[in-house]
């Protein structure tokens, strides 16, 4: 990927020369709890090597709103710079990836400021279709939301997670599968562990600290995009190990998940 020039912007119109800054500054406030406070296990470098620019889709389990996805920044930044690591000197932050981007609910990005500045970084800020507000709702897909998404996907690469919470082993959103249906992205999984035990739901605080991170970035799924929606999120499920027939592994923390 070619680096952009300052002056010029996203696909939705921010700054390149903003969220330059603001991934060097976020990144660099936030790396020691990834290489120092905690260590991190990146594994599958391998797989992200031979990804296109554009036209890439991340499904992850979630387990806070965004420690995982600034840790995913870091490690795309370091790749971009042709590293397999984010252990050794940060100058991997001054050229980042700057089309990355990760769908969030708009009431998440909008509540303080780190989410807003977080949400200037790379959010496709969407509407849930099941809640709203703490309240469960169900209202239709606003089409201008799955719009973006395609916007993106056309532009770069897009993180997101079926589940739409933190908690484990919750069945997937069916949206992700449209998602796929309709974009025929490539689909990478992420399997993530101990984000839960080390930081709070937010993913802001620190909760315990000299905890094994894990990320692991799988081979690119094999799709049959003209399947039903419920075939591919099934597939997907099961690639980031959250389907039923991983439920009976022990969870990760022994308390409750939130």
């Amino acid at each position: 990927m070619k680096l952009s020039k300052p002056y010029k912007t996203d696909a939705f119109g921010k700054a390149y020369f903003i969220k330059r800054i603001l991934i060097l500054v976020l990144g660099m406030a936030s790396r020691p709890r990834y290489t120092r406070i905690n260590k991190t296990r990146i594994q599958g470098w391998e797989h992200l090597e031979k990804l296109k620019d554009t036209q890439v889709l991340f499904v992850s389990n979630h387990q806070t709103y965004f420690a995982e996805v600034i840790l995913m920044y870091h490690v795309f930044a370091a790749l971009k710079a042709g590293r397999r690591d984010i252990d050794r000197n940060p100058f991997y932050l001054l050229h980042p990836r700057l089309n990355v981007y990760f769908i969030a609910a708009i009431e998440t990005m909008k509540a303080g400021i780190l989410p807003k500045l977080f949400a200037y970084a790379g959010s496709i800020s969407i509407k849930r279709t099941w809640r709203d507000a703490g309240k469960n709702v169900n209202r239709k897909v606003d089409v201008r939301d799955i719009s973006k998404i395609g916007i993106a996907l056309d532009h770069g690469w897009v993180i997101t997670f079926p589940q739409g919470t933190t908690k484990p082993f919750v069945k997937g959103r069916r949206g992700t599968a449209h998602i796929v249906k309709k974009f025929e992205p490539v689909v990478v999984p992420i399997v993530l562990d101990g984000f839960r035990r080390a930081f709070d739901k937010k993913g802001i605080k620190l909760k315990k600290r000299s905890t094994p991170l894990n990320i692991r970035f799988k081979e690119p799924l094999a799709l049959d995009y003209s399947a039903d929606s419920d075939t591919i999120l099934e597939q997907i499920m099961d690639a980031i190990e959250q389907s039923e027939r991983f439920a009976g592994r022990p969870l990760e923390d022994p308390e409750k998940a939130g």
